[in-house]
């Protein structure tokens, strides 16, 4: 009798902890919980009646953040106790639905005006990446999405991004201009060498064939670097027309 007891008191304590997040939603929004409530909400939908708040206190610590767990394939988030199948069928579907929903809003308009637009849209799918990730948005003449490209995975960027190919494919598709995007799975957004160089060789190339490269943007833990904002791709240019004008 005690552990029935001790079960039907755990049930209503978690019935009574959701019920109490459904009405703060429906109050003051998403904005007002913690990640721990956010992933306790979600875990609530394939648990509904257990106490899931320790769980999602486990997965945060183990995976950093909201995102990190969102990120993590369905083998790591069944490592955690107390997340199964049916747990882990609703975080992938609410990340794969966000990530869709961004992708649809931004692309129904002239969107890719400043560094934040574009890190709004590649942001969250690319801050947890375990590899680096090379992407080139292609736009048309009114800054609008046609098309965006992974160049490569991994860590060969040297041998894998060239700026002919670069121009090519904007050629292709009939881009206008183009943004560059990847992310340094370390976190660290600051530019290195190479990335400096490559981009350097971009704009020249963009110039000599009159495509736009607009910034280059390098994706790290909440946070990004813009070329653009950091007056890089200014420089780059006007070091093209003091060499070849």
């Amino acid at each position: 009798m005690v552990e029935g007891k001790d079960k039907d008191y755990w049930q209503r304590k978690g019935q009574g902890h959701r019920e109490r997040l459904r009405q703060k939603y429906q109050v003051v929004g998403l904005d007002g919980f913690t990640d721990v409530e956010v992933l306790e909400f979600l875990l609530c939908i394939g648990t509904p009646r257990r106490d899931v708040k320790e769980i999602a206190k486990e997965a945060l610590k183990r995976f950093k953040s909201l995102s990190g767990v969102l990120s993590q394939p369905k083998e790591k988030l069944t490592e955690i106790a107390g997340i199964g199948p049916k747990n882990v069928l609703y975080l992938l579907l609410i990340r794969d639905v966000a990530r869709r929903y961004l992708q649809d809003k931004l692309k129904e308009g002239p969107v890719f005006l400043s560094s934040s637009n574009v890190y709004e849209y590649l942001g969250y799918s690319m801050s947890d990446l375990k590899r680096e990730v090379f992407k080139v948005l292609l736009l048309n003449s009114k800054n609008r999405l046609i098309e965006d490209i992974d160049l490569f995975q991994g860590n060969q960027r040297e041998s894998a991004v060239y700026p002919s190919e670069v121009i090519r494919i904007c050629l292709e598709k009939g881009a206008s201009s183009a943004i560059l995007v990847h992310n340094h799975p370390s976190g660290d957004t600051k530019p290195s060498l190479e990335d400096k160089e490559i981009t350097k060789k971009l704009v020249w190339a963009g110039r000599l064939m009159d495509i736009r490269i607009l910034d280059h943007i390098i994706i790290g833990n909440k946070e990004y670097y813009s070329f653009k904002d950091s007056g890089l791709m200014d420089d780059y240019s006007l070091q093209y027309d003091q060499r070849f004008r």
